[in-house]
């Protein structure tokens, strides 16, 4: 029996808090984890869309999960974290209330997603994983912006590189 259960196929996830409850997101697609930089707010942009800011060069467009997911606002505190991640080949940073840990799940644990979990539309989910007494949210990165949010960003990022390209 112990050989049977070191062979089950195991998710690698970052855990993080939003709105006192737990996520998680596949690890391979966390590019990395930072502290909140200076971020430039835009004009005419999505309210969700917090601004951008540079990482190491890069201009990358940092999204609100609670706005995204219409929760109530709550300020920065020393736990507010960053988790940038890749989605169709593009960086984007949400930003999220803390990150827990690191955790590794069983397939086993994790099962369909219902129709809403705290609030959030289906189409985000990936599933629930349950780890002891715990619930795990498991969000699909890839569809928490929709395709025309996802253009919005590209846009975003277009014209700042632009910018950039004549101040040179």
């Amino acid at each position: 029996m112990a050989a049977t259960k070191s062979m089950e196929k195991e998710r690698q996830l970052v855990v993080f808090s939003l709105y006192k409850e737990e996520f998680g997101v596949e690890i391979t697609q966390v590019r990395e984890i930072i502290k909140p930089p200076n971020i430039t707010r835009l004009p005419h942009v999505s309210d969700y869309i917090e601004g951008v800011t540079n990482l190491r060069g890069e201009v990358i467009p940092v999204i609100s999960l609670r706005k995204r997911f219409g929760v109530e606002e709550e300020e920065t505190t020393t736990h507010t974290r960053i988790i940038i991640v890749e989605i169709n080949e593009s960086r984007v940073g949400f930003i999220v209330d803390a990150v827990n840990e690191v955790l590794r799940i069983p397939e086993s644990s994790i099962e369909p997603p219902p129709r809403s979990v705290a609030g959030l539309r289906s189409d985000y989910l990936k599933g629930v994983g349950k780890v002891d007494d715990r619930l795990l949210i498991l969000l699909e990165v890839n569809k928490i912006l929709t395709s025309s949010e996802q253009i919005e960003l590209q846009s975003v990022e277009n014209k700042i590189a632009a910018s950039e390209d004549q101040s040179e």
